[in-house]
């Protein structure tokens, strides 16, 4: 299934080399984004590209559970994507529009996505060691923030590639003001806090091998305080290990010494 997924996105990269200039010749890509002869055609294909990376991504991160899991994280990723920016693009638009902007919805919009692209092509690239982890750990803790991780990294790139092109907006096309820089800082913070709490209520995307399949859970707690707790239990395992093969040891010594060793632990 993997070389499939592989052949799939190479084939892909080939017929569709022209979007992938993001990455290395960011000046002449966000040209073309900014004509609107093209700004619909790099709108559709920018989502196409998202769908499709962070589908697969989404698979294999819910495979860690089965094939049940791994089809609704492919499912439940793109949903995230596109949902936290259908949650959070009116206001940005609106408001660099009321002070200056004279960008237009498709030109905006495809900025934002170049950002998104980005986090989903670094993302699928840690693919393989995800599966790795997979492979040679039963951590789910560890698996999580693992996840989690990777998702910050991705996310660091595609902030720095939406200010290029907002920066290439401002500087050289003359269409976006400064102030709006400033506005779009105090947005990807919002965006952050929707992104993780709109997780956090489709959860679960890896799945826990402990627990029945559920597509999903109950509310409660938050996104903020399961990351803390997942750190903590990472070196929970080596710690009940210990205490399992102490008490063992004492099961294998006569019964009075089991019974004090009972009192003991109450």
């Amino acid at each position: 299934m993997f070389i499939g997924l592989y052949l799939l996105i190479k084939n892909t990269m080939k017929t569709n080399q022209s979007i992938f200039k993001v990455f290395q010749h960011s000046d002449e890509y966000f040209e073309a984004l900014s004509d609107s002869e093209f700004s619909r055609k790099y709108v559709i294909k920018q989502v196409l590209f998202i769908l499709l990376f962070s589908f697969i991504y989404g698979i294999v991160m819910g495979s860690y559970n089965g094939l049940q899991q791994s089809m609704v994280t492919g499912v439940k990723l793109p949903c995230l994507i596109f949902l936290s920016l259908l949650i959070c693009f009116p206001a940005l638009f609106v408001i660099q529009y009321m002070i200056g902007s004279t960008m237009t919805i498709y030109q905006m919009a495809n900025i934002i996505l170049s950002g998104f692209f980005v986090f989903s092509t670094i993302a699928l690239s840690f693919a393989p060691i995800v599966i790795f982890f997979m492979i040679t750990s039963e951590n789910y803790a560890f698996l999580k923030l693992l996840h989690v991780s990777i998702f910050v990294f991705s996310g660091i790139f595609a902030v720095k590639t939406i200010i290029n092109g907002l920066t290439f907006s401002c500087e050289k096309k003359n269409i976006y003001p400064k102030l709006g820089m400033q506005i779009f800082k105090i947005w990807v913070v919002i965006l952050a806090f929707v992104s993780s709490q709109l997780a956090w209520n489709l959860r679960p995307f890896v799945g826990n091998h402990d627990l029945p399949f559920e597509l999903l859970r109950q509310r409660e707690s938050n996104f903020y305080v399961a990351v803390i707790q997942s750190v903590a239990t990472i070196f929970e395992p080596a710690k009940n290990s210990g205490q399992d093969k102490q008490y063992n040891s004492i099961k294998q010594q006569p019964d009075s010494t089991l019974n004090k060793a009972n009192e003991q632990r109450r």
